[in-house]
């Protein structure tokens, strides 16, 4: 709901304009807010007007009016001034609550259906006659982004507010700290580098106004308002994929997971009997740095053996002496594509598993 803050700022705005003293107050005579000194003042004066059936009253140099929300009265303006036009200028101000009211009412009834909307907690028939009321589309091309920052902070989620407007169709919200969740207006011809191109703006800006560490996922385009949740999910799933595999990455696609997202969606037991029979029990926690760092820079060349030694700074045959070496500690030829692909997706097993006992510490 409108706080206190933003109504001072409006009756403030007002008095500047129109030189007239203006208070808002609750229907218990309290001061939500106020150009005039308020200590001392009568609260049954406010109390008894708003439980009255008058739409206005003047007591004094107080002209009172109702400011209502839904047909029920939300709180008592008080235009404070022996002037003529004091009345007309309340009434300005009321109005100007209310719209308002109005604003903040529908921002906040969005803000919660989409947060239904992605959690699945709407019925199909709920979702197009909310969308209605609420002016939102049900057909249009959209897209999920899911930010996380390092930590918790207000300043990013109004950063992005000021990138992507609703006026144009965009819509942020959160269901999780240090999560928000950005459903994205996009053309249906946009394609990979379009979607990818505003997820690395994102990453950017954020990095470069509010200084806090981001990461960026997000899932496939759809075209019907009840498939948000679906791209939401895919989103979600890219994050925590993206943090077991490719770590490295600011941005990450639900589209661009690979293997990653099957291995992901593998039962434990399956992955600890996928390891054992590759490995046995030399685990690839033995394995140094400087292997390891081998192997994912002659995978990053397509096996190719020239290339990847002039990357490294080594010579050929120390290269080759390394695959040979680990040839003889896993029983795999990594020069050989099927073996090759073998020791991939077991390391990115390993790491899966790692994944999971550091998550249950």
């Amino acid at each position: 709901m409108i706080s206190n803050q933003i109504i001072l700022q409006s009756i403030q705005d007002l008095k500047n304009v129109t030189k007239i003293d203006l208070g808002v107050f609750e229907l218990n005579g309290s001061c939500a807010a106020a150009t005039f000194e308020t200590e001392g003042m009568n609260r049954s004066v406010i109390t008894d007007f708003a439980a009255s059936p008058a739409e206005s009253q003047v007591v004094g140099e107080h002209h009172l009016l109702k400011v209502m929300d839904d047909e029920e009265v939300h709180y008592v303006l008080d235009a404070r001034s022996l002037s003529d036009d004091a009345y007309m200028i309340g009434k300005i101000a009321v109005l100007h609550l209310q719209e308002l009211m109005a604003a903040y009412k529908e921002r906040f009834d969005r803000n919660n259906f989409f947060q239904n909307l992605i959690l699945d907690n709407l019925l199909l028939v709920d979702i197009y006659n909310r969308a209605k009321k609420l002016h939102i589309k049900e057909t249009q091309a959209r897209v999920v982004y899911l930010v996380e920052t390092e930590s918790k902070d207000a300043a990013v989620d109004e950063l992005l507010k000021g990138m992507f407007s609703a006026q144009n169709g965009h819509f942020i919200t959160s269901v999780e700290e240090r999560k928000i969740i950005l459903i994205k207006a996009v053309e249906p011809t946009d394609g990979v580098e379009e979607l990818d191109e505003v997820a690395r703006s994102i990453v950017d800006t954020v990095s470069a106004e509010a200084m806090v560490k981001t990461k960026v996922a997000y899932g496939t385009m759809v075209q019907d308002l009840k498939d948000v949740s679906k791209s939401y999910k895919e989103a979600a799933m890219a994050l925590e994929v993206g943090k077991i595999f490719y770590a490295e990455k600011t941005v990450i696609a639900y589209a661009t997971l690979g293997i990653g997202r099957l291995i992901y969606q593998l039962p434990t037991s399956l992955c600890q009997m996928y390891i054992q029979e590759i490995f046995g029990d030399r685990i690839p926690d033995e394995l140094d740095e400087e292997t390891l760092n081998t192997v994912n820079k002659f995978f990053e060349n397509n096996l190719n053996v020239s290339e990847t030694s002039r990357q490294l700074f080594i010579h050929r045959n120390t290269l080759v002496y390394r695959i040979e070496k680990l040839q003889k500690a896993t029983g795999l030829d990594i020069r050989t594509f099927d073996d090759a692909l073998t020791l991939k997706i077991a390391l990115m097993v390993v790491n899966y598993m790692t994944y999971l006992e550091n998550r249950e510490l």
